[in-house]
């Protein structure tokens, strides 16, 4: 239902879509959809604005003033555009404005063919850690990476991940940045991210920074959970209440259309798509997320709109359709 639809308009109402994630045991219930209880519309205060949804039309200052104009609290920039606009000017118009920044995009891309490649990979996490401590950012999400160059070892470059991550995650503690891992669909597994699920991406959380015996997590590092990546899993639900409050530092959402015409960039505005957005949203909150919901839609199509009617659809579909 993305309202003045450039979509595909396959669902108008919330709750409608046709998503994998309904709660263990609902799926095989006869009349599952129509028994589901319904969700109470999230709340707008909790909406934040992943800025790749608009960075076709606008710069970081344009983004900052669009989300104080348009009552969106929270805001989630990439480096390419802070580098432009600068952390330092950049952390100075988001207090001016009164944002939340909810996470910062993104470091990761450890694996590599060489020592070389992955040290320079490290070096560049720690650039990205001290920036997102510049801005406040919540976290810094980490796209962690895929196949070095010429490798089919899918083995070698998780382990990559690991222990590149193991490596900046004391600085990024020090800098009181968590680190959040996302896991990224298994179609990007090749080239963007080899962790594909929520339990790889916890596996990793508790293999360099376990929880003290009986303890919980530290909330050091933890997990980005983005609809459009996970919705199709028929262990999320189990993984997300394996992750605790703590592990959950990210929620990014928009929707999954069909057909799909490109794997990067065709996503689709909540209730334009497939996925039971409300759902998952209450499988998240129940797993203890109290967080913001980043609406993340990287789109050619969405690209080619004007940007103040992009947010103003974005804060309509939030409300009705996640």
């Amino acid at each position: 239902m993305s309202v003045g639809g450039a979509g595909t308009g396959a669902s108008a109402s919330a709750g409608a879509g046709a998503g994998a994630v309904p709660a263990p045991g609902e799926a095989d219930a006869p009349g599952a959809d129509a028994a589901r209880p319904l969700v109470a519309p999230p709340s707008p205060e909790r909406l934040s604005l992943n800025t790749a949804t608009v960075r076709e039309q606008w710069n970081l200052r344009q983004m900052i003033e669009a989300c104080a104009r348009h009552g969106i609290r929270g805001i989630s920039p990439w480096r390419d555009k802070l580098a432009e606009l600068g952390a330092g000017e950049a952390a100075r118009l988001i207090r001016q404005h009164g944002l939340t920044v909810t996470g910062l995009c993104r470091g990761g891309m450890f694996p590599a063919a060489d020592a070389a490649g992955r040290r320079a990979a490290i070096d560049d996490n720690r650039r990205a850690i001290d920036d997102a401590a510049t801005i406040g950012a919540c976290c810094l999400v980490l796209v962690v990476g895929g196949l070095p160059d010429g490798s089919k070892d899918l083995a070698g470059a998780r382990r990559m991940v690991t222990d590149g991550i193991a490596a900046v995650l004391e600085h990024a503690r020090a800098s009181r940045v968590p680190l959040a891992i996302e896991p990224l669909h298994p179609m990007y597994c090749a080239d963007r991210a080899c962790v594909n699920t929520l339990e790889q991406a916890l596996d990793i959380c508790d293999a360099v920074d376990p929880p003290p015996a009986g303890g919980r997590p530290s909330g050091a590092i933890g997990v980005a959970v983005d609809a459009y990546h996970v919705w199709w899993d028929p262990r999320l639900p189990q993984a997300l209440a394996r992750a605790r409050p703590e592990r959950l530092l990210a929620y990014h959402i928009c929707d999954w259309l069909v057909p799909t015409t490109d794997l990067l960039l065709d996503r689709g505005m909540m209730g334009d798509g497939v996925i039971d957005l409300p759902a998952l949203r209450m499988l998240v909150e129940s797993a203890g997320y109290r967080g913001f919901h980043e609406v993340e839609i990287l789109s050619t199509r969405w690209w080619q709109r004007d940007p103040d009617e992009v947010l103003r659809i974005v804060r309509e579909c939030h409300l009705h359709c996640s």
